[in-house]
């Protein structure tokens, strides 16, 4: 076996492509969005999904908005389309496994949501111990920006956690590799 410094599939220098380079130099916070709805057949529970994202912007105002870019062809953004809503966590450095789930570069044997402890909300099922979490109602069409879609959804509800959580450093990600806080 033969250690890289490197991811051992990069594609060579030449070949990479400038805008997603560029990008990934902006680094951003990640987020988890989930989302439930519907009925699972063979279990007959309620259908969930979840994605990790890290490109979305959050717009103040009254109402405030979270816009975020999903994967088309992700299950999450079938499911909190038809529900209308989503959950958003802000992540922490301990969360970076289930973010690698979520975002399906990681194995979860049983499923995702099996990494973490959840409750029932609102607007999706809702990772305990996050920094915070904002639950928003789907507005607006969909719009294919790229790869990808624009999803905006108006804040109906926003939970910032207090005590030892609070003080817990976003979750950080930047050319391709989530970024170690200061004495961890």
């Amino acid at each position: 076996m033969t250690i890289h410094s490197e991811h051992p599939f990069l594609e060579p220098e030449p070949d990479r492509d400038p805008l997603r380079r560029f990008r990934g130099r902006l680094g951003g916070a990640v987020t988890l969005w989930t989302g439930s709805g519907g009925t699972s057949m063979a279990a007959r529970t309620p259908q969930r999904a979840g994605l990790t994202v890290s490109s979305l912007m959050v717009a103040g105002g009254e109402p405030g908005s979270v816009l975020g870019l999903l994967d088309p062809d992700s299950d999450l953004l079938a499911v909190i389309t038809a529900s209308g809503r989503a959950a958003v966590h802000l992540l922490s450095w301990r969360h970076r496994d289930l973010a690698d789930a979520f975002a399906g570069v990681a194995p979860a044997p049983g499923g995702a949501f099996r990494l973490g402890t959840w409750h029932d909300g609102d607007w999706g099922p809702v990772l305990d111990g996050v920094t915070g979490w904002a639950g928003i109602r789907l507005e607006g069409d969909l719009t294919e920006v790229g790869w990808s879609v624009l999803v905006r959804g108006v804040v109906e509800h926003v939970e910032v956690a207090g005590g030892d959580t609070a003080d817990e450093p976003p979750l950080l990600h930047r050319r391709g590799r989530y970024q170690r806080p200061p004495g961890d």
